[in-house]
């Protein structure tokens, strides 16, 4: 049996790492793209570095380099600031957040959005750019389709399309209640932006709820939450705050809709059984301990 951590190719975070470092090469070669090399290399040391030192602090199995790396990479693609040493501290808090905060084993908020947030609030010197994407059929279209396969196989497609649909519901909702034409409502839901949030940053599995009644829920209420906090309050990045709001509410949904945990296992597949008796399964403990 492989060991804990010890993932095969036929893990989906290879495709996303693969998927994250095209899309990364995509935005330095032809979109307006203002985090520095050295601020990237902050970000991505900062994972790493946090990483080690919270696994060997808490005396617990190494889960792997994987997630970690996925970790970076987004907050290389969404993160902006002139300060190296602001995605640094982006970095620590995103992983330190994995660790620390948790319920019953799992994490609270999706580790490279609280990052990027606490950030933000914390040094007055980073943002974020959704504009940076562009609203090209083409490129939706590709972050589209590697996102669905993603997500399919992390089997978290569900949480992805109930947050489109929302957002699509409220949006043409508002469109047709001021009269505006449906060129709007297309311009904003062709939004690259908006796809990377709905495949890759909403969908964590292990930020979600674990049953799909539970998070078809909380999708549909992130997508409220910020749609009030963008028509509402005119906050800017309003998903990614609207997602830092929502996230605490998964406890409560995984003690209503009650499903065994999610876990990669040490072959590099899925483990999600719905069995909430099953949390002795060593995927399960895995899960627990990573």
């Amino acid at each position: 049996m492989a060991k804990p951590g010890a993932l095969s190719e036929s893990d989906p975070r290879w495709f996303q790492i693969a998927f994250l470092v095209c899309l990364l090469a995509y935005v330095l070669a032809f979109r307006d793209f203002s985090l520095s090399p050295l601020a990237m290399v902050a970000a991505v040391g900062a994972v790493l570095v946090t990483q080690e030192v919270c696994v060997r602090l808490l005396s617990i199995p190494h889960p792997g380099w994987l997630s970690p790396f996925i970790s970076s990479l987004s907050l290389c693609l969404l993160l902006r600031t002139n300060e190296a040493w602001v995605a640094a501290l982006a970095g620590v808090l995103a992983m330190a957040s994995k660790f620390v905060l948790r319920v019953r084993g799992k994490h609270v908020f999706n580790p490279t959005n609280f990052g990027i947030l606490a950030a933000v609030l914390l040094s007055g010197r980073a943002w974020v750019s959704p504009a940076q994407w562009g609203s090209g059929s083409f490129i939706v279209f590709f972050i589209a389709a590697a996102g669905m396969t993603v997500t399919l196989r992390a089997t978290r497609l569900d949480i992805s399309a109930a947050y489109l649909a929302a957002h699509a519901a409220l949006n043409l909702g508002r469109v047709l209640w001021l009269g505006h034409s449906p060129e709007v409502f297309l311009h904003r839901f062709s939004s690259g932006a908006l796809i990377v949030f709905a495949f890759f940053m909403i969908s964590d599995p292990r930020a979600t709820p674990d049953a799909r009644a539970a998070r078809v829920v909380f999708a549909c209420l992130t997508a409220w939450v910020a749609y009030v906090l963008q028509f509402r309050f005119f906050v800017p990045s309003a998903p990614l705050w609207a997602l830092l709001i929502v996230s605490p509410v998964t406890p409560v949904l995984d003690r209503l809709w009650p499903r065994a945990r999610f876990a990669w296992t040490g072959k590099g597949v899925l483990y999600d059984k719905q069995d909430p008796a099953s949390s002795a399964h060593p995927g399960v403990a895995l899960h627990a301990r990573a």
